[in-house]
């Protein structure tokens, strides 16, 4: 009877899986576990990547687009190392992501061998399942188990595989597991959720911060806010869980949030948390009732003091709560947020309409909305772009990925090829600065390779824009924040792409509509306003302060401040 060997049985099991492609690139170290991949092309595909890390990033962001499990791999040492900034991404966004390593042959393991590195030491904190392979008749236990364990903790597994170990065949006596995962349906307990009741019966101005956790649930969610009469707020994971311009929505909170959404917080006696473990609670009520709705009871009153937790499924639990509270006909509070809605809406439509040029980042955004489609797919690189993309793009049913948690620059490309390639008929569109676009750009000529027609946008200003901002507003004179670009446009060119330059308002809506109807990767290259700042909704008087230090600063270093008697 034929056996296999442990490389062809991980790949074999890989397929069991529902596993279709792996981020990578071969090496000496995995070689045993390349060959059995290449003879199973028809089922799963391997997809070369420039830079491992790229790799990690797509694979985090294609978990975070369809909740299927992502999958890298890497060799030993330098390779495995350049996997853990989207290892950590998937880790901080939780989502379950598989990364399989390569390591030297087991009886090397220990004397300090070339490109010897403590795989599983250095794995330790991002995985929730981290293992070494020991044995040939070990591997496929291990290998259910570590997708297990990412799937149900929604988190990272790492497996790490001595060389040796694919080229053994596994033998009968093999432990042998099942290759499934099981759901449940989670509900508060009944006395928390009358707790619950008791507390909604009485607000009179409540507000919903709806995060993450309420993708998919959108129709369930809007029938307990109408039934509460609740504006909606959401978190920037929790973006186009609802129409932005639902008169229900008042858009994001915080440095990137609306006014509505601020003021609203400021007056309301009820916060309902729902899927959420939100960080920055100065923007959070000083004096509210609060009940926090979340599936994993750890993050409830984690970072904010609540009244009432509900450990559940949000859908669930909003059903529940929308059949035992009684309907809110006091819409007084829900109307003045939808009139502050509308206000801010006004201010932005003023700001996409400025013609000035350089082109303003806000009216790059309001272009891409006239050419994206319904479904669209968005990965949203970090930095300024992240403020302009979530402020002024108004989702309907698009999706919306980015590296929220972890905020590492970088990740609007990558993520954009893992969504072409779990979605290659939907309109995928990376939308990027500069500062993160350069970092992992050589994987532009991946989505030439694969053929996958994403269309990259770069806010070019060369500057590490929001870093500019950051130091300007504690008072300091930017420093280190210019950037030196090529010309992306000619870049894509040259990769075998498609290029566009824009450089005046009237180009990009033509740019656009052009790049849209290509049929190969594209990058559009928009020379913007470096000194648009991403201010605040509500700015702090130490904002303020820190912003007028700085710009004295500069007028003294530059001699530019007529003082009296100079």
């Amino acid at each position: 009877m034929f056996k296999k060997t442990a490389g062809e049985k991980l790949i074999d099991l890989l397929i069991e899986w529902g596993v279709d492609h792996i981020y990578g690139m071969p090496g000496d170290s995995i070689n045993s576990i390349i060959e059995p991949l290449r003879k199973k092309q028809d089922k799963i595909k391997f997809i070369q990547v420039r830079h491992e890390e790229a790799g990690a990033l797509a694979a985090a962001a294609y978990a975070k687009l369809t909740g299927k499990l992502g999958v890298c791999m890497a060799i030993a040492g330098p390779g495995a190392i350049h996997l853990l900034n989207g290892l950590y991404d998937a880790k901080l966004d939780k989502v379950p992501v598989l990364a399989i390593t390569g390591q030297i042959e087991s009886d090397l393991i220990g004397t300090d061998f070339f490109q010897e590195v403590n795989l599983e030491r250095m794995f330790d904190d991002v995985a929730v399942y981290n293992q070494r392979i020991m044995s040939a008749e070990q591997l496929p236990a291990v290998v259910n188990q570590a997708i297990r364990t990412a799937y149900t903790k929604k988190g990272v597994a790492v497996l790490t595989v001595p060389d040796d170990i694919p080229r053994f065949e596994v033998e009968a006596e093999a432990r042998i597991t099942s290759s499934l995962v099981v759901k449940q349906e989670i509900l508060p307990s009944t006395e928390n959720l009358q707790q619950a009741k008791e507390v909604l019966e009485n607000a009179e101005s409540p507000v919903i911060l709806a995060g993450k956790g309420v993708h998919g649930v959108r129709e369930t969610l809007l029938a307990f806010a109408e039934h509460i009469a609740a504006p909606i707020v959401l978190t920037l994971p929790g973006k186009g869980a609802i129409p932005d311009e639902h008169p229900y929505c008042l858009g994001g909170l915080g440095l990137i949030g609306t006014k509505a959404a601020y003021e609203a917080m400021q007056e309301t006696d009820t916060l309902i948390m729902i899927g959420t473990s939100y960080p920055f609670t100065g923007f959070l009520p000083k004096k509210a009732k609060t009940i926090h709705i979340d599936i994993d009871p750890a993050q409830i009153g984690k970072r904010y003091p609540v009244d009432v937790g509900l450990a559940g499924e949000a859908g669930k639990t909003l059903e529940w709560l929308s059949q035992h509270v009684s309907r809110n006909d006091n819409r007084t509070f829900l109307e003045r947020s939808q009139e502050r809605m509308q206000k801010w809406w006004d201010r932005l439509n003023r700001q996409e309409d400025d013609e000035s040029v350089p082109i303003k980042p806000q009216r790059v955004i309001h272009a891409l909305r006239q050419v994206a489609h319904d479904d669209a797919v968005l990965s949203v690189d970090v930095g300024n772009v992240t403020v302009w993309v979530a402020r002024h793009f108004r989702m309907t049913n698009q999706q919306f990925i980015i590296s929220s948690w972890l905020a590492t620059l970088g990740c609007g490309l990558p993520g954009a090829i893992a969504g072409k390639i779990a979605y290659p008929k939907k309109q995928v569109f990376a939308i990027c600065g500069d500062g993160g676009f350069a970092m992992t750009m050589a994987d532009f000529v991946t989505a030439v390779k694969y053929d996958l027609p994403i269309i990259v946008i770069v806010l070019n200003n060369h500057k590490i824009a929001m870093i500019k901002f950051e130091q300007e507003v504690m008072g300091n004179i930017e420093f280190g924040t210019d950037l030196f670009n090529p010309n992306f446009a000619d870049y894509a060119n040259i990769c075998g792409g498609v290029g566009y330059r824009v450089e005046k308002p009237e180009e990009l809506l033509p740019a656009l509509q052009k790049a849209v109807q290509q049929n190969k990767p594209c990058i559009i290259d928009v020379i913007v306003d470096a000194q648009e700042a991403p201010m605040p909704a509500k700015i702090t008087f130490a904002q303020a302060a820190g912003y007028s230090k700085h710009m004295f600063k500069e007028l003294f270093e530059e001699g530019k401040l007529d003082l009296p008697g100079s």
